[in-house]
């Protein structure tokens, strides 16, 4: 038993040369415990779920360098041109990023009722 603690001793220190059999003993039980440890230790590192963007977007470049993205009208409540243009950035600036509203139009149906909106913006 007095040739254990020595053996243990070396191995808590790290005494060992490279290409020996107790560093290749040391090195084997090192990956084995990174790679069998999630197994059965639950270490809570799960990704934060990211929950996508709830209205449908499309996405488009245009002729002059800047994009255009087409956004469904259900992704919007009815008002006034400001309001609409605040929702419109709001919606958008998450995708892209920083972005100037150029100009956008309501895509109607053959009824006349909204179905969607195209937006021409430019990347500030």
């Amino acid at each position: 038993m007095s040739g254990v603690w020595p053996t243990i001793r070396s191995y808590i220190f790290w005494q060992h040369e490279r290409g020996t059999l107790h560093y290749d003993i040391m090195v084997t039980l090192i990956l084995l415990f990174i790679f069998s440890s999630p197994y059965w230790i639950n270490f809570n590192d799960k990704p934060v779920p990211h929950d996508p963007h709830l209205t449908d977007v499309v996405v488009t470049p245009d002729a002059e360098g800047g994009l255009v993205y087409e956004i469904s009208a259900a992704a919007v409540s009815p008002g006034d041109e400001g309001a609409i243009h605040d929702q419109l950035l709001h919606i958008i600036a998450p995708i892209s990023g920083a972005v100037t509203i150029l100009k956008y139009e309501a895509v109607s149906s053959p009824r006349g009722q909204v179905q969607s909106y195209r937006v021409w913006v430019k990347r500030q």
